[in-house]
């Protein structure tokens, strides 16, 4: 056997194989991730899934838990979209080691949340996305238990994504996809400053 045909032989098993994972996969809903974990990318992760939902024609909304005190390139970006088919809410009044305002986080996170909450409530929105929300529920800013149970409550086929290191056990249990975020070696480290276009 050539090595091309044993490629080939190998590559019609995982299609076999990957066909009938497809096959078995009947169920149609909406999904709740969680990306979490000390490593970059997570609200990238979730960025990206709005600019594929909104691709889709999907009704989206955002909440952005903490960040809010410097302008970043997907707000500038998804702000394009407001009014046809998005809703964006930078709720958060910065870091929280730069606010030092424990009151003051607190209200912005609660406030943050009622917006939140009514989006999950509101079977208009077929995604959305609730940027560092973990933070506020490490922080206890939020209550775990109200988050377990909107979501949980949520539209059938609402969309959610739910970002930020630190997500807490109970979260992840209930989510339907869970990605862990692991450094391996950030720039930051070497003393490069935050650049548009990958952090800001």
């Amino acid at each position: 056997m050539t090595p091309e045909e044993r490629h080939r032989e190998r590559m019609q098993r995982k299609k076999e194989l990957v066909d009938r994972k497809i096959a078995r996969a009947t169920i149609d809903r909406g999904v709740l991730v969680v990306n979490t974990g000390n490593g970059k990318g997570k609200s990238s992760s979730g960025f990206g899934m709005l600019a594929r939902s909104l691709g889709h024609g999907f009704r989206c909304g955002v909440v952005q838990f903490i960040k809010g005190s410097f302008s970043t390139g997907e707000e500038a970006f998804f702000r394009r979209f407001e009014g046809d088919g998005l809703d964006y809410h930078v709720m958060g009044e910065g870091f929280t080691w730069e606010t030092q305002d424990k009151a003051r986080d607190v209200a912005a996170a609660q406030a943050a949340w009622q917006v939140a909450a009514a989006m999950l409530a509101d079977e208009r929105y077929d995604f959305v996305l609730l940027d560092e929300l973990n933070i506020a529920l490490v922080k206890q800013y939020v209550a775990l238990e109200q988050v377990l149970e909107a979501v949980a409550a949520r539209p059938p086929r609402q969309h959610v994504v739910i970002t930020g290191r630190g997500a807490p056990d109970a979260l992840v249990a209930v989510a339907d996809t869970v990605t862990e975020m692991r450094v391996v070696k950030h720039a930051f480290e070497a003393g490069i400053k935050a650049q548009q276009g990958i952090e800001l």
